[in-house]
This record gives C-alpha cells, sequence and structure tokens, in this order.
C-alpha cells in the first residue's frame, strides 16, 4: 500500500471551502486524501446537508477523485451513527471517520469525541456499527492519547484490535492539552507496539515525516502555517474569499472565516503586524492585508 499523507480535520480551516481553494498547494504537498473536519451524527440531522459534503442536491456527487474525501463524524448513538453511514454510503462515499479525538471540554465532557475514550462500551457498539456498514477496512478512527492521561488509549488497544479498522490516526497529546505542550513520542510509540491495527501518526508533524511503524502521516496545523509564506498566498487568499462569499450569507461569516485561517500566521514575521490589523477588521475590505 502506497504511503498515506492525510490533510487533518481542523474545524473551521481545512473545511471543504478551503479544500477546493488551496486545491494547487494540497495537491503539490503530495496528499493523498482529506478527512472532513467532524460533521455531527445525531438523530434527524442528514449528513448530506452539511456544508462538508457540499449541502442540498450537490452533496450527492462522490469527492473529486484528485483528493478523495473522508467524512469524519462525531457522536455517541451508534443508531445515529448507522444512519449517517448509511447515507453517505449510498451517495457514493466508501470510506468514513470516527473522531474519537476532539479535546474542546464541552465536547468530550458529553462523551463525544475524546471523551469516547472514557466509554469503552459505547465506543465498542460505534466500532461494531462503522465497520459493519462500512465493510472491513473502510472505516478509521482518529483518537488522542487519553484525556487526562497518555495511557487512556494504550489501555483501549485490545478493543480497538478486535476491530477490521483501515487505520487509527493517533493525536499524541491529550485533550487536557489541547495544542499546547510537545506530542508525547513515548507513549505513541506504546501505542504502536500493542497496536495490530495499521497506525497513522498526527501531531506535530510536517508533510515530509514518515514516522517508522506507520502507513502514514496526517498533518495539518504545518501546512497552514507553511501556506502563510507562499508568494502567492495573495491569490489564493483572493480565491478563498470569493469562494467563501458564494457559500456564506453576508459578510460577517466571511470574515470570521478568514480570520481563524489568518491566526495560525500571527506568529509569523511576515504577518505579525498584518495580523494586529486584521484580527480588529469589521469589513473584507479592512481586512485585506495581503
Amino acid at each position: 500500500m502506497a504511503r498515506l499523507l492525510i490533510l487533518a480535520p481542523l474545524r473551521g480551516v481545512t473545511i471543504r471551502c478551503f479544500r477546493t481553494a488551496f486545491a494547487g498547494p494540497i495537491r503539490a504537498a503530495g496528499f493523498t486524501e482529506a478527512v472532513t473536519p467532524f460533521i455531527p451524527a445525531a438523530a434527524g440531522y442528514d449528513p448530506l446537508k452539511d456544508r462538508e459534503l457540499g449541502g442540498g442536491a450537490s452533496a450527492a456527487v462522490v469527492p473529486r477523485p484528485d483528493l478523495p474525501v473522508t467524512p469524519q463524524f462525531i457522536g455517541k448513538d451508534p443508531a445515529a451513527l448507522r444512519v449517517a453511514l448509511e447515507r453517505i454510503k449510498a451517495a457514493g462515499y466508501e470510506r468514513a471517520d470516527l473522531n474519537c479525538g476532539c479535546p474542546f471540554p464541552m465536547v468530550r465532557n458529553k462523551g463525544r469525541g475524546a471523551g469516547l475514550l472514557r466509554t469503552p462500551d459505547v465506543l465498542r457498539r460505534l466500532l461494531e456499527v462503522g465497520c459493519a456498514t462500512m465493510g472491513d477496512g473502510n472505516f478509521s478512527v482518529k483518537a488522542r492519547l487519553g484525556v487526562e492521561r497518555p495511557d487512556e488509549l494504550l489501555r483501549l488497544m485490545p478493543l480497538i484490535n478486535a476491530f477490521p479498522l483501515r487505520f487509527l490516526a493517533v493525536h499524541a497529546r491529550t485533550a487536557r492539552q489541547m495544542y499546547a505542550g510537545v506530542c508525547d513520542r513515548a507513549a505513541f510509540d506504546a501505542i504502536r507496539a500493542a497496536a495490530n491495527v495499521p497506525l497513522v501518526a498526527n501531531g506535530d508533524l510536517e508533510t515530509t515525516d514518515a514516522v517508522a511503524g506507520t502507513v502514514g502521516t496526517m498533518v495539518g496545523r504545518a501546512f497552514i502555517r507553511a501556506l502563510g509564506e507562499r508568494d502567492d498566498i495573495g491569490e489564493l487568499l483572493d480565491g478563498y474569499v470569493a469562494a467563501s462569499a458564494a457559500e456564506l450569507c453576508g459578510e460577517r461569516p466571511v470574515l470570521g472565516r478568514l480570520k481563524e485561517l489568518l491566526g495560525y500566521w500571527k506568529d509569523s514575521p511576515r504577518w505579525r503586524r498584518r495580523w494586529q490589523v486584521a484580527k480588529m477588521a469589521r469589513s473584507l475590505a479592512e481586512i485585506r492585508v495581503w
């Protein structure tokens, strides 16, 4: 199997509009696929109407072959997950992913995202549904090392190893760390030693990194930060703004989306002063600092 380089799901950033506007740099970086920011697997929610999958009638179109897209779901209801997976499978999506890594307290405290690491019985039922619905080797999981401790996922490896997952992507931080501090490579190595499923490494990695004993790398923030240093970033941002304006209603949500992206560049010497202007902007005219 060719080595995987996966564009990580960053909520509000590596969204469908971004993947379209920045398709050139994504392709040039060598990404083989993308995992969408999470989509709710909740009773009554139709994933094909989610903006991540196109929304409305266009959602039934299978993602472009130059960048295969895997929908990622978040939730704790096995029945709702089954319905969501059946919907996307009928629309032509062949793979799906389960979010066991969202670190935000409002998510994990409700037993979703990284909170699933604290409820192994729920996690087992979700994995049963995911693998049965999508088929062997077509369902994956993205997880943190744990919520509070870096050995929580390790303790769940006997459960996870029992399923025919496509891969287990591990962000080598705990949920408590959020995105601060350093990745715990020793804890990742312990998971690698215990895993019988293919592993994908995630967390503070570059697109050129290859971690031994894994089938691929999942990269998000490092790639986003590198975009800000491109000579053609102004042209790319113009396209992103235009695409966002066509998708969203009004200037305010476009501003919010753009600031989310520019915030990744605030510590760059090239963008430090520009970010101070951009973050205070109240109109698209003011925020165009590139």
